[in-house]
């Protein structure tokens, strides 16, 4: 994993200093927040490391991507709705950077399994960027074209990159989840493992 964080790192710096990719940004006179939405596997795992980065003011999990209006838990878990299971991300980018957001997501999951996040199979759990404007889209797609081609994975990364059109919030107990139940045996065994590495490795990045 610290391989594919160290390129990533790379890339980022080689991100900031590429004409025309990254957008400068705003005085903080006039920052607004901002909304990233991530697919990454379960919520339930995902909402807990944006949660603890600088920056991020909050995580609303939910589903993105489908036809089905108002989906339930459900429903999305038969994986016939199109949904993905997704975290929004609310953000200050005067804090952290979309640029920032991008590194943590491929750097937290395995963007090389097709609707796979390690036991979890289905395509609500594939991984993808739903773009909410242009400078996103060209972020991401900048980016998953650099890491792909650095060879910091095996196998390619099948990320996809997709118009955002729509979110629906998940039910109130996925909400905060890890965080109110740290004793259930996924929480334990599944996520707690992740959210250590996570915080090893982003150390510089976490709120204090």
């Amino acid at each position: 994993m610290r391989s594919v964080i160290l390129i990533l790192i790379l890339l980022l710096v080689s991100m900031n200093i590429a004409s025309g990719i990254v957008p400068e940004r705003e005085s903080s006179a006039s920052i607004r927040e901002e909304m990233a939405t991530f697919g990454a596997g379960c919520f339930w795992c995902v909402e807990v490391i944006f949660q603890n980065l600088e920056g991020v003011k909050k995580i609303v999990s939910g589903y993105s991507g489908g036809e089905l209006k108002n989906p339930t838990y459900r429903e999305v878990c038969e994986g016939t709705t199109g949904h993905v299971e997704v975290v929004q991300v609310y953000y200050d980018p005067a804090e952290i950077s979309f640029e920032e957001l991008l590194e943590v997501f491929w750097g937290t999951h395995d963007p090389t399994t097709l609707n796979r996040q390690g036991n979890d199979v289905g395509t609500q759990y594939r991984s993808v960027i739903f773009y909410h404007d242009h400078d996103q889209r060209k972020l991401a797609e900048y980016f998953l074209k650099k890491l792909d081609d650095s060879g910091a994975y095996e196998n390619p990364v099948v990320t996809a990159i997709e118009p955002y059109r729509n979110f629906y919030q998940a039910e109130d107990y996925h909400q905060n989840y890890f965080n109110l139940n740290p004793q259930l045996p996924y929480c334990k065994f599944v996520i707690e493992p992740k959210l250590e590495k996570f915080k090893k490795v982003f150390a510089d990045k976490l709120k204090e």
